[in-house]
């Protein structure tokens, strides 16, 4: 960044923070800056850029640059700041253009959507989600489609139900998504594990625990880890199903967020396999409503009997309002808006903690990099645990999330913290951040009994 760059954004950042810029007020224009600072128009086109990259400035063609909001440099000693809750941005949820669709719902569907309905979900739905699934190269057709209530039920049937390789054990990524652990806890399921880090998992590894322990399905989050943040290349995932076609293992695949992939040649592993060898799940409630309790799942013909028995056992059918309003939302278009929207807002987030665990975060500790999504993964020094950071964060209105319990016992790691930035609030991403970081560095030096000159080099490193 040049002196002149920086020095028009702090320039325009100092007026936002003093008040003297507010909300709505015209930027001066590119000509009148470009003489104050006797710099290029091109420097200060890119500092403008940059002002609405961080959402601070907004440009309306042919009039000029305005702004957004006014700068808030630093969050409040007593306002919490939530890096736990993995629910969407609230700030971005689509509550009014939602509320149009129910009430066109009701109009269009009346006694349709207040009855029993299609067991598998409404057609004219299925129809439309054949559609949507096609901008994820998921090529499929309505037949195989099924609307379950959320991932969480798609997974728990699937874990329960009989596959046709008559196979009985489950493999998982380690560490994985909370929730399916505490399914196959319930159900007692004999489950395997494979360890994944944001280098990928070791393919040798996993074609000897295929070809050796009767693996009914391996359940796999491919983009956006929850709670690493880790992708896999095209070429993993082309290995992965040669592998499971190979030894007769189906895979449960769940693109939960998938939409906020700004790869736009990543493909999911249904892609390399649409006959039926991938069960494919989508939810809808990270990147819309979680209230709607939606999800859809593509299954090989020869499962949908079986699959379609147990959810009947589970819940008959799924909300046929939320069908009905989620048919309309994707047919009208709203939401191939709303996902522009928010693939920019979640990228944004994760790109200021990045920047932020960059600067911060103790040189003996570790953390993902993910380029979009919601979790970013924070591996701590061995002398700090998750629960003793947990704890001295809570104290300080800083709420993070212990991973542990996202490990089968035997690969339980206790140093592992996940971080989402789904609901934190852009401004206290950097505060919260840094002081996380003075948490670790502070347990770290108590663990470690460092002398003041110890901790003195320490804080030094930083610097040099």
């Amino acid at each position: 960044m040049s002196s002149k760059y920086s020095e028009i954004m702090e320039e325009i950042k100092l007026r936002l923070a003093d008040g003297s810029l507010i909300a709505g007020s015209k930027l001066p224009s590119v000509r009148q800056l470009s003489e104050h600072f006797s710099c290029s128009k091109n420097t200060v086109i890119k500092a403008y850029e940059e002002l609405e990259k961080e959402h601070l400035v907004y440009s309306v063609p042919k009039s000029g640059y305005y702004v957004v909001n006014e700068l808030q440099h630093s969050t409040k000693e007593n306002e919490a700041i939530d890096f736990l809750s993995a629910g969407p941005d609230k700030n971005a949820m689509p509550y009014v253009e939602f509320q149009h669709c129910m009430n066109q719902a009701i109009e269009q569907y009346k006694e349709e959507l207040f009855t029993y309905s299609d067991l598998q979900g409404l057609y004219s739905l299925r129809v439309q989600l054949v559609k949507y699934l096609q901008d994820l190269q998921v090529f499929t057709q309505p037949e195989r489609v099924v609307v379950v209530s959320g991932s969480q039920q798609a997974l728990n049937l699937l874990i329960s139900i009989p596959f046709p390789n008559g196979k009985n054990n489950i493999l998982i990524e380690q560490p994985t998504y909370f929730g399916f652990i505490e399914s196959i806890n319930l159900h007692q399921a004999t489950t395997f594990g494979i360890e994944l880090s944001m280098e990928g998992i070791d393919l040798d590894r996993l074609e000897y625990i295929f070809r050796n322990n009767d693996i009914k399905f391996f359940y796999i989050i491919p983009r956006f880890q929850n709670p690493l943040g880790h992708c896999y290349t095209n070429s993993e995932k082309k290995k992965i199903v040669e592998l499971a076609e190979k030894y007769d293992v189906y895979i449960v695949e769940d693109d939960f967020l998938g939409d906020l992939d700004p790869n736009t040649k990543s493909d999911p592993l249904f892609s390399f396999d649409p006959s039926g060898r991938v069960i494919y799940i989508k939810s809808f409630s990270k990147i819309l409503l979680p209230g709607l309790r939606i999800a859809t799942v593509v299954l090989p013909s020869i499962m949908m009997n079986n699959f379609l028995r147990y959810k009947f056992c589970s819940d008959f059918n799924s909300a046929a309002l939320s069908q009905g309003a989620l048919e309309i939302y994707l047919k009208s278009g709203m939401f191939n808006s709303h996902l522009k929207k928010i693939k920019e807002v979640y990228r944004s987030k994760m790109q200021i903690l990045k920047e932020a665990c960059e600067l911060w975060l103790p040189a003996n500790s570790d953390f993902s990099k993910p380029s979009s999504g919601f979790y970013l993964s924070i591996s701590l020094p061995e002398s700090v645990t998750a629960k003793q950071v947990v704890h001295m964060l809570n104290e300080q209105k800083i709420y993070v999330d212990d991973a542990s319990r996202m490990f089968l016992p035997e690969f339980k790691r206790e140093n592992l913290l996940r971080l989402s930035i789904s609901q934190v609030h852009e401004s206290q991403i950097k505060p919260g951040v840094e002081r996380l970081a003075h948490c670790i560095a502070s347990i770290d030096r108590r663990n470690n009994h460092l002398t003041p000159k110890n901790l003195f080099s320490f804080s030094m490193d930083k610097f040099i």
